[in-house]
This record gives structure tokens, C-alpha cells and sequence, in this order.
């Protein structure tokens, strides 16, 4: 593995509507890039342990625009920033380009969190995380593998959690993206997908990789999934979820096996899991788009 130190912008989340983004200072992050992209993800994952959770930073903000935050974390801007960090290291050949790199983490940032990796008004974020899944998947930068793990089922489960509670989403407000936000919601609600239930975590646990994306899916009708975080084994070969962690207000490792995680959180279901592609097919995918 190589060290070397690089420089990233950081923009925190302005707290009034309409804030335009603006670069507000500098923090330099000693990134350890891997062989692989997995391992790299990991690497970066474990250099942001005990940054602060902080629900909602992408929220507030009117028109849509790209929230970059490196300082704190919900769930999935954590794992959109580790990954867009992993992606923009494989993707620049001069590690020490301060510049490209920067450029290439705004890019992937883009790319992964909004559909098409293109940004037009709020529904083009990718909010639930089945639809963030099939999105990436379709653009070549992450593979759904959890069909190929032992123990799964194919389900399908109609989703409405955001149109059933517009009063958690001011933009809904809206009619026009109400109405795009509802169709994404019937979309979803047709397709069926490999899923593993809580009973069968540990069996399926055992066939995962360091760096994987596990998403742990809802038990709450209307909610496809609840959590991400990235599996990381330990010494004695279990699997443990680094994530960020509401329960303990900060990005953690955790103690326990991600089998226990699931069995002892009832409001999860199971889990699905999804794997970077290989650093050939990721050069290809950027080839194409934003």
C-alpha cells in the first residue's frame, strides 16, 4: 500500500435555504490507497473512524446542488464519500495532483448520488437506497451480489415511505416533484431482488468480502432499507460493519458481527450487498457521463 498526502476541499452545509456552496476551507487527509478498490475503501472507510454522525446534511438546501462534507456523516453520505474518494484514487494516475483529485471526488460524488450522475432538482437524487443501488449498478460502478450468497430469497415490497410522509420532506410540497418521486416509488415497488433475511446473515456472512456494501434493509412497510456500511473481517474471520452510527454519534467499527447487528436491531429485516467492480470496468464506466 502507498501513502502519500493529499488535500481535499471541504464545504460545510450551509444552515439557511438557498445557500450557495461555497469552499469554506482546507483539511488535509492522509489517504492509503490500496491494490484494489475494496481495499482501498476500507482504508479510507477506517481513516474517517469517529467522525461525528450528523442526520440530514443534505438536506435544507433549495435549489438542489452537490453537499460536500468530509467532516461529518449520516449513513449514506458516508459511504458515498468513501467510495467516491476510492473511485477518484483508482481513476487518477498522479496521486499527488492535489487538483485532479479534488476534481475527480466532485465528479464521482456526483455520479453516484444522483441519477444518471446528473443533477436536475430534487428527485434526481437517488433517496432510496434500492434505487441508489440499481442506479450505480446500471452504470457500471458497483455490482448487486447478493444472489450469489447463500440464503437468499427474491422478494419484491412496495415502497411509498417518502409520498406517505411529506412532512419529513419539504420539497414534496412541490406537485411536480411530488409526482416524480412517486413514480420512482411505483418503480421500485414492481421490481423484485435478491434479498438475505436476518435468519440467514450468518450463513451468507461467510461468503462476503472486505469491502463490500452491506445495505440492511427495513422491517417498516414502506422502506426498502435503513442502513449502509462497509464489511470489514477481523482476525478471527467474522465480518464486522464499519459505518457511520446514529446510536453512537460517530463512524464506528462495530464490536459484533454484522449477523448480530441484524439480529439484535429489530427494525432491520436482512441485508443486501453490493461489490465494486474491478478497476478495468470502472475506468470504462467514466468514460461515459459526468
Amino acid at each position: 500500500m502507498q501513502k502519500l498526502y493529499t488535500a481535499l476541499f471541504l464545504l460545510l452545509v450551509p444552515s439557511i435555504l438557498w445557500a450557495q456552496e461555497t469552499i469554506t476551507s482546507l483539511q488535509s487527509l492522509s489517504l492509503i490507497g490500496g491494490r484494489t478498490p475494496a481495499e482501498t475503501a476500507v482504508g479510507f472507510g477506517k481513516q474517517l473512524l469517529g467522525s461525528p454522525y450528523v442526520a440530514h446534511t443534505l438536506d435544507g438546501i433549495y435549489p438542489e446542488q452537490l453537499i460536500v462534507n468530509v467532516q461529518a456523516f449520516d449513513c449514506t453520505t458516508y459511504i458515498e464519500t468513501v467510495l467516491a474518494l476510492t473511485l477518484a484514487w483508482h481513476d487518477v494516475a498522479d496521486k499527488q495532483n492535489q487538483a485532479q483529485l479534488e476534481q475527480a471526488f466532485r465528479k464521482y460524488l456526483t455520479k453516484l448520488r444522483y441519477r444518471d450522475g446528473r443533477i436536475d432538482g430534487y428527485a434526481s437524487r437517488l433517496h432510496y437506497f434500492s434505487d441508489w443501488l440499481r442506479d450505480n449498478e446500471r452504470k457500471g460502478l458497483l455490482a448487486d451480489v447478493t444472489a450469489e450468497l447463500p440464503g437468499n430469497l427474491s422478494v419484491a415490497k412496495p415502497i411509498s415511505y417518502m409520498t406517505s410522509a411529506t412532512y419529513k420532506y419539504v420539497p414534496l410540497q412541490d406537485p411536480a416533484i411530488f409526482k416524480q418521486v412517486a413514480l420512482t416509488e411505483a418503480s421500485l415497488s414492481q421490481q423484485s431482488f435478491a434479498f438475505i433475511p436476518a435468519k440467514n446473515v450468518r450463513q451468507a456472512e461467510s461468503q462476503l468480502r472486505e469491502g463490500d456494501i452491506v445495505m440492511l434493509t427495513a422491517a417498516r412497510p414502506g422502506l426498502d432499507m435503513k442502513h449502509v456500511g462497509l464489511a470489514v473481517r477481523q482476525p478471527n474471520g467474522r465480518f464486522h460493519l464499519l459505518h457511520a452510527s446514529s446510536d453512537q454519534g460517530e463512524v464506528v467499527l462495530t464490536s459484533y458481527p454484522i449477523s448480530d447487528y441484524v439480529l439484535w436491531h429489530k427494525r432491520l429485516s436482512g441485508i443486501r450487498v453490493a461489490r465494486l467492480r474491478s478497476e478495468t470496468n470502472l475506468s470504462v464506466s467514466v468514460s461515459h457521463g459526468n
